[in-house]
């Protein structure tokens, strides 16, 4: 930021609350061109209403929101956002995934001459927008849905800026990336700084803060505490800022005893996979790691039966399997908590109560709901994973992602499995919300149970894990016992190499 930039964005002594229920207070926030600022703060902070409310989904209760000069009223909503220049990043993918990329880059501003649509001028534009944000390997008449979570994070980010956007908000954009694509991400983050485009960039990886921001402002409860000038951005007082109290960054989880074998995978084959085979103890947690696209969610729903087999088999306690469907690996002690939590993982327009209990009823066949027993089982696992909510009859969708990723915990818990395969446990989740749930995995294991890792966060999968597998196009690259763990050795096996 240099001193003369003109401001997009000042925001002063916002307020909001939802059901009497104070979740943004007084907050001062404001973006200049060619700026990065940064948005750090744990789930439930206040970051996904901050957010609605730039983009014009919720009205501020109080205070004054200027967008490029101009002062939002009571009629400010999404499409007022967006002529403004505000566009949105969101964290899930909100792409139309039966249309093209050209169709979805242009959709709603089509090129039209003489009354028809010019498909070779848009396909020639989307090639020239794609190159200039640095992803030229994307095919504009390529549908959406084949691009991997990446790819279609980068059309996104061309889509915002095809719709000219003055202030463009990032929420967790590399959730779920590999290093690759981490480094592509900001390197675009660059780009767009270098057109004066105001980047609002909110991240729960703080090395990704350091490398692009300008500034950092630091939400806790819905209150700023402190906003820092590139020059004073120092990771423990930024960590200490989000959580109120000294934390440190590597989890170091507690050991635990490893018992026998309870999965065998022998030579498994199907889409995305090719000739896998490992084996799974009681109390030990395997870390999976590669790039993305590497094949590790490809294998989670071959394990869960969600695609089918073409080669290879499973045991479990030394019997072998014949899952046709996720139930049937529900009822042999299996859970699974999937990575896009919004599309496979949730009923987001339902209860905290009825997501909780709905696995755990569908494996007991139960016929009959007791609402009160559902409302004290959700309310238990509300306690105990410290869900931030109103109670267990709040609808999923008003959750902060973190939250979110709780209920499916929660439900997962209650179906009182034996294998779970979490992949990207802590997607989206805050410094001491990951802490929890690395305290659960362990209790877990306490408990006899056998975790299955996929993570792209290195240091969740050195601290976290007893042993790596690593994948690398479909394949296990290699497997690391826990002594010889360490952040080269895996990205030295995910780029298909050696040590």
């Amino acid at each position: 930021m240099v001193a003369e930039s003109k401001r997009l964005l000042n925001i002063e002594g916002v307020s909001k609350s939802f059901s009497g229920v104070t979740v943004f207070s007084d907050f001062d926030f404001d973006i200049y061109e060619g700026e990065v600022h940064c948005l750090c703060g744990e789930n439930g902070a206040g970051k996904s209403t901050f957010i609605k409310i730039l983009s014009g989904a919720h009205l501020p209760d109080g205070g004054k929101v200027v967008i490029n000069g101009e002062e939002v009223d009571d009629k400010y909503n999404p499409s007022i956002a967006m002529k403004l220049g505000v566009q949105t990043i969101y964290q899930e993918h909100t792409l139309m995934q039966n249309l093209t990329v050209m169709e979805n880059l242009f959709v709603g501003k089509e090129i039209v001459k003489r009354g028809v649509v010019d498909r070779e001028e848009m396909y020639k534009q989307s090639l020239d927008v794609l190159h200039e944000i640095g992803v030229d390997t994307i095919d504009p008449s390529s549908p959406v849905r084949e691009l991997g979570t990446a790819q279609q994070k980068f059309v996104q980010i061309a889509k915002a800026f095809v719709g000219k956007a003055k202030i463009m908000i990032m929420d967790e954009p590399t959730a779920s990336f590999g290093i690759h694509e981490i480094e592509q991400l900001l390197n675009i983050v660059g780009f767009l700084k270098s057109q004066g485009i105001g980047v609002l960039y909110i991240s729960h990886h703080l090395e990704e803060v350091f490398r692009i921001a300008d500034r950092v402002t630091v939400i806790r409860d819905g209150e700023k505490i402190r906003t820092y000038k590139k020059d004073e951005i120092n990771q423990s007082s930024i960590i200490k800022d989000m959580v109120g109290r000294d934390t440190s960054m590597m989890y170091k989880r507690d050991t635990v005893d490893i018992g026998e074998v309870v999965m065998e995978v022998n030579h498994v084959s199907g889409p995305g996979v090719e000739d896998v085979s490992f084996n799974l103890r009681k109390g030990e947690i395997v870390g999976f790691a590669g790039l993305v696209g590497a094949g590790r969610t490809e294998l989670a729903e071959l394990l869960f039966a969600r695609k089918k087999l073409t080669s290879g088999e499973i045991l479990i306690n030394g019997k072998k399997t014949n899952f046709k469907t996720p139930k049937d690996a529900i009822k042999a002690g299996m859970c699974m908590i999937t990575e896009d939590r919004q599309l496979s993982g949730l009923f987001l327009n339902q209860s905290i109560s009825l997501n909780t209990i709905l696995v755990h009823s569908s494996k007991n066949d139960t016929k009959i709901m007791d609402p009160k027993k559902e409302d004290s089982v959700s309310s238990e696992y509300i306690d105990k994973l410290k869900t931030k909510c109103t109670g267990p009859d709040q609808k999923v969708r008003f959750l902060s992602g973190g939250n979110q990723q709780k209920v499916i915990l929660s439900k997962w818990f209650y179906a009182e499995g034996d294998i779970f395969i979490f992949d990207e446990p802590t997607r989206g989740v805050d410094i001491g919300a990951k802490e929890e749930i690395y305290q659960l995995m362990v209790e877990l294991c306490n408990q006899g149970k056998a975790i299955i890792m996929i993570s792209s966060d290195m240091p969740e999968v050195i601290a976290m894990s007893d042993r790596v597998i690593i994948m690398n196009k479909g394949k296990k690259s290699a497997e690391i016992d826990k002594d010889k763990i360490n952040s080269e050795t895996i990205l030295s096996y995910a780029l298909g190499g050696t040590v």
